[in-house]
């Protein structure tokens, strides 16, 4: 019998309903309050710092973060609870995104003590933003290739290279870069490859914005000319570089975000459809039968996260699934109400995911690339 792609979620957890109610009701009075608009893509787009300390006031930051490390000892589920709530009422959650969502369980993992110590209080209380450095011009998703160099000085490390779709890197406070640190090997490629937290105020820094079709300014272009990263900041193990940053992407590939970007998209189509305002299509109803089985299977993946398993080959499956959703409920939004439609905010939100749209199934890796990451896992290549 072969492997399953995606393990069985478990038994729903009555206080995991518990959670998710509060969060909810929450979420609402900020709503309410006029504190943030729902919006579309929003863990990318939407930069809160005051929504984002909020959170963190309700322990909703940092959740599964040690106590003795300044966060909650709070489960994965839990986390993805409070994770899939903000994500489908399209809360302004960039400024914590990554820091919590990778930064903080790859220093578990992979950091020293000093390092645990220096950030995780600092990401649970949503005062650290972080950013991810692993794509460059002529890589994209082959981060095997990445030609970013780190050469040995005394002391310490030498980073020059390019980073490219750096997102929030004009916000953020640090990031993990990859980069070489021995001669590339090419019959081994994932060989010589190493991991450094790169404080992004440092001296040789400088960060370019990308600006989107739409004008705005989410991604940008990081170039390291010969900046320096002490000892003490380099990322678990010299040349282990490969193996933590794909362990790193089991986070990054496997959340909700890779299918809930849209929803309130969907959210309202349905609405629309309830008072009249949407015309009545079949497709809406197919949409919201992808997106339970895509919470299932998220969920799944979680689930395989809090026990401690590998879940790359389960996260990709879910990613490439996910961003084709969320990009398929884009178009038909647009195909059934478009930019003109009677209800403004919907108007707005159809007008953002399609703007949004292009990156969906690039970022975090393209669906090329993590086709032949499950193509490996099967053993068929």
């Amino acid at each position: 019998m072969s492997a399953r792609l995606v393990p069985r979620a478990g038994t729903p957890d009555p206080a995991l309903t518990e959670l998710r109610a509060e969060v909810r009701a929450f979420l609402k009075e900020q709503i309410d309050a006029g504190v943030f608009t729902p919006g579309i893509d929003t863990w990318l787009t939407r930069w809160n710092p005051e929504f984002t300390r909020a959170l963190a006031a309700r322990g909703w930051v940092g959740m599964t973060i040690p106590v003795e490390y300044g966060g909650h000892g709070r489960t994965f589920m839990e986390r993805f609870v409070v994770t899939e709530e903000l994500l489908a009422v399209g809360a302004p959650v960039a400024a914590q995104w990554v820091a919590d969502r990778q930064a903080a369980p790859s220093l578990l993992k992979y950091g020293t003590e000093e390092q645990k110590k220096r950030f995780l209080p600092g990401i649970a209380a949503g005062e650290i933003c972080w950013a991810i450095g692993m794509s460059e011009p002529d890589s994209g998703s082959d981060l095997a290739s990445v030609k970013t160099k780190a050469t040995q000085v005394d002391g310490g490390w030498r980073i020059s290279g390019t980073k490219l779709w750096t997102s929030g890197a004009h916000h953020a406070d640090a990031f993990f870069g990859l980069a070489r640190s021995a001669p590339l090997d090419p019959a081994h490629r994932h060989d010589g490859l190493s991991q450094f937290i790169v404080l992004l105020d440092s001296p040789g820094v400088t960060i370019r914005p990308i600006l989107s079709m739409s004008g705005d300014h989410h991604f940008n272009e990081v170039l390291l000319d010969d900046v320096f990263v002490p000892d003490d900041l380099v990322l678990g193990q010299i040349g282990a570089g490969w193996e933590q940053v794909t362990s790193e992407l089991g986070y990054e590939r496997s959340g909700p975000e890779r299918f809930l970007s849209t929803f309130g998209v969907l959210e309202s189509l349905v609405h629309g459809v309830a008072d009249g305002s949407v015309e009545a299509d079949t497709r809406i109803g197919a949409t919201i039968g992808r997106m339970a089985g895509l919470h299932r299977m998220s969920t799944a993946v979680s689930e395989s996260l809090e026990r401690g398993e590998n879940a790359e080959l389960a996260a990709s499956v879910v990613k490439v699934l996910g961003t084709k959703t969320e990009g398929d409920l884009a178009d038909l939004a647009d195909e059934i109400a478009g930019y003109t439609a009677a209800d403004a905010h919907l108007a707005e939100l159809v007008r953002a995911g399609v703007m949004q749209r292009p990156g969906f199934t690039l970022r975090g890796g393209t669906s090329e690339i993590l086709r032949g990451v499950i193509a490996r896992g099967l053993g068929m290549r």
